[in-house]
């Protein structure tokens, strides 16, 4: 298990993106590494894989930009390397939301750290005696592969239906916590900024993801595995590669908190009816 895979985000105004993106691809051609990173003019989205040492050498280097300097990596072991080839892409967006007003740079959602979130599970409500309820904001086949228990789960085929799901199902979330988690913890952010925006109080993002829950909890309270965005498939709650299963198509290769091109037109019926329970193993591996 030599193989680092590396997964990082940062909202951040970049406006120099075409010349960005030349110096980045050739970096990472030089260091022979693989994955997707994203360059859109609200921030960066990167997965990469190879050994130790050169990506150490990407990050140090990719970190004297002071616009990057505050990048926080999850990462996880395999085998091999789970991408074909390196890719770096420039986008309107580094998650596909279609709400230009959010802007998590100027100004984040709350965030609760991932054993903070544990002992709230266990207590069954948050630290202000408040009921507590996990929305999953990630597509419908990633939820299908493994999430929390008893999460809300909206059967998205794309992020950019997220805004229609939620104002159709305000009422769910009055007087209670809510805590938005998605793969790495990009999509969950802009979400929770979003529930802020049209008046739901109390919403927090999950600091990192699922990734980061796996990485410093035992996985508790989580069913299944973790969907990634590359040739693995799917994590364990060790962070091991889990059964492969074949991407929708069009996704191989894209970044693990990237679900859908920008051309992907949203559907008009997003589920007004999540599935808050399953049966046991029901969608799952």
């Amino acid at each position: 298990m030599s193989i680092i895979n590396l997964s990082a985000y940062r909202f951040v105004s970049l406006d120099d993106l075409p010349a960005l993106h030349e110096r980045v691809l050739e970096r990472c051609l030089a260091l022979d590494l693989k994955g997707t990173i994203l360059l859109a003019p609200e921030g960066i989205n990167l997965f990469l894989a190879g050994s130790r040492e050169p990506i150490d050498a990407f990050m140090a280097w990719l970190r004297s930009d002071p616009r990057f300097a505050a990048l926080e990596p999850k990462e996880s072991i395999s085998d091999s390397v789970p991408f074909g080839r390196m890719r770096v892409r420039l986008k309107k967006e580094i998650i596909t939301m279609r709400m230009p007003a959010i802007r998590p740079e100027g100004s984040r959602a709350p965030s609760v750290a991932p054993r903070t979130l544990q002992r709230w599970l266990v207590q069954g409500h948050d630290d202000d005696g408040r009921e507590l309820v996990l929305l999953d904001t990630r597509n419908d086949y990633e939820t299908d592969v493994g999430l929390f228990d008893n999460a809300v789960d909206y059967r998205l085929a794309s992020f950019t239906e997220f805004p229609e799901a939620i104002a159709a199902d305000r009422a769910r979330y009055e007087n209670k916590t809510v805590v938005s988690y998605c793969t790495g913890g990009i999509r969950c952010e802009k979400a929770a900024l979003h529930m802020q925006d049209i008046g739901i109080d109390s919403v927090y993002q999950l600091e990192g993801g699922i990734l980061k829950y796996f990485e410093e909890t035992d996985g508790a309270h989580w069913r299944g595995d973790c969907f990634v965005f590359d040739e693995r498939g799917a994590v364990d709650k060790r962070l091991a590669p889990a059964a492969l299963r074949p991407l929708p198509a069009g996704e191989k290769g894209q970044s693990g908190d990237e679900p859908a091109p920008d051309d992907v037109p949203a559907s008009t019926h997003p589920s007004p009816q999540p599935s808050p329970q399953r049966g046991e193993g029901a969608g799952m591996p």
